[in-house]
């Protein structure tokens, strides 16, 4: 339990001074908003198609199947579960929420600015995953790849910036694409997968597969996690948040990366694709016709789309809190180049490096906030002053942390890093040095004062 005084009456910062709790009546159950909103992600084929090359030519099938339950145990318990109550007792987002962590005036770039900025990396992913899927489906050539990469990125960010009300209406129907392909690879080679066996067996290598799995499905999750304090914000009670992340995050996990590495591994196994191969739209293509193939190549980019001006939305509103004077049209647009820039270098396709950053960066976030949580007898603390070093120090250890193998991967250009370790399943250690050295730091009294919050409520648990 805390120990704080009463919060100063200081002037609030505007972002926080407005913030308006959202009320119990609106609110539903997490079968309507949390669990399906989580699922969606998930079934993004760019998540699931290559999730297979994460360790299943390294520990096999039952090590890679044992990485994912614990990857989506994880999760769900470390990265979501303290948002998501957070958001439900506040009734407020997580630019707010994460004031108590880092200070009113540093929770606006951290997780405000970052969190908008790191949506311009996904929107690069998908570009790059949609354009490259939409090329193989029409047989295009490699610019017909860029100029998809370009249009892709820039029609979602203008979706994103004005007509995400209509891209939501279909976001409800087309996550079902991916779902039906995801059986269909099912029935194709399942019943196989249990027969594949490594081609060459690794000391440990069971326990590699695992981490890297581990860190592969945590780091992509890793700016989700900390967006459960939103979606917790329209759950109607603890049940509510806990049922969405066991559903949403833990059962869709296990369904859609499971359901790839079982389809990989039986097509290994038969020799329908090379023991290096680990795209199961690669497995797919041997069984299907041509024309079948290229209509679920295209069916699985329209179903990314709304995940595409999700990322956008999310930005712009990030941007608009953090840098009101500046219009968003001009925020996003620079942003959006970036993505496309990303997506048509190749930058994008490196998923591991990409997922590496965003665990990096918010799995100390996730560790912090949860400390900060528990340290406060399981409620909101309110906003502190400033910045808050607890909050900071932490996550700048957790980062390096974090960032250590992406840095370690450089040592090939830059060969003064490659002394620098690469830690394993690197989003879970940044997290636990973020939740470790935030309840050193607070302890201690490396924290800023509270500031009263008169709008602020507190659901009961």
């Amino acid at each position: 339990m805390s120990t704080e005084t009463v919060p100063t009456s200081s002037p609030l910062p505007d972002y926080i001074a407005s913030a308006t709790p959202n009320p119990p009546s609106n609110r539903a159950p997490w079968y309507k908003n949390t669990a399906p909103t989580f699922a969606g992600i998930f079934l993004w084929f760019v998540f699931w198609n290559s999730m297979s090359g994460n360790g299943l030519s390294v520990g096999g099938l039952l090590a890679s199947l044992a990485g994912i339950a614990i990857g989506a145990l994880i999760c769900h318990f470390l990265f979501y579960l303290a948002p998501g109550l957070l958001g439900m007792k506040t009734g407020l987002p997580l630019y707010v929420v994460g004031s108590s962590t880092f200070g009113a005036i540093g929770g606006l770039i951290m997780p405000g600015f970052l969190m908008g900025a790191l949506q311009f990396g996904w929107l690069g992913v998908n570009a790059y995953g949609s354009a490259d899927a939409l090329r193989e489906g029409f047989g295009g050539d490699q610019n017909m790849f860029y100029a998809l990469a370009v249009l892709w990125a820039a029609l979602a960010a203008f979706v994103g910036l004005k007509g995400i009300q209509y891209v939501a209406k279909v976001a409800t129907f087309l996550p079902i694409i991916p779902l039906v392909v995801l059986i269909i690879g099912l029935s194709l080679y399942g019943a196989s997968a249990f027969s594949y066996k490594p081609g060459e067996v690794v000391e440990g290598g069971g326990l590699t597969a695992i981490l890297l799995m581990v860190g592969t499905i945590v780091g992509f999750f890793g700016t989700a996690g900390a967006a459960g304090v939103d979606f917790g914000t329209n759950s109607r009670d603890a049940n509510d948040v806990k049922m969405g992340g066991l559903v949403g995050v833990v059962a869709a996990i296990i369904l859609t990366a499971g359901f790839s590495v079982l389809v990989v591994a039986g097509a290994r196994a038969t020799g329908a694709i090379p023991g290096d191969e680990s795209l199961m739209t690669a497995a797919l293509k041997v069984k299907l016709s041509d024309g079948v193939y290229k209509a679920v190549m295209i069916g699985l980019t329209l179903a990314s789309f709304p995940g595409a001006c999700f990322s956008s939305f999310i930005a712009a509103n990030s941007f608009k809190t953090v840098m009101p004077r500046i219009h968003p049209l001009i925020s996003v647009g620079i942003g959006t180049l970036i993505s496309i820039l990303l997506a048509v270098t190749g930058v994008a396709a490196n998923l591991p490096g990409v997922f590496g950053i965003i665990g990096a960066s918010f799995g100390p976030i996730c560790g912090a906030m949860t400390a900060d949580y528990i340290l406060n007898g399981y409620r909101w603390s309110g906003p502190r002053a400033g910045f808050n070093p607890a909050g900071w120090l932490a996550w700048a250890v957790g980062f390096f942390v974090g960032v250590m193998p992406n840095l370690n991967a450089l040592g090939t250009t830059y060969p003064a890093l490659a002394s620098i370790p690469s830690v394993p399943a690197a989003p879970v250690a940044a997290y636990i040095v973020g939740f470790v050295l935030y309840v050193v730091f607070y302890k201690i009294g490396l924290r800023s004062s509270l500031l009263a919050m008169p709008q602020r409520i507190d659901a009961a648990a």
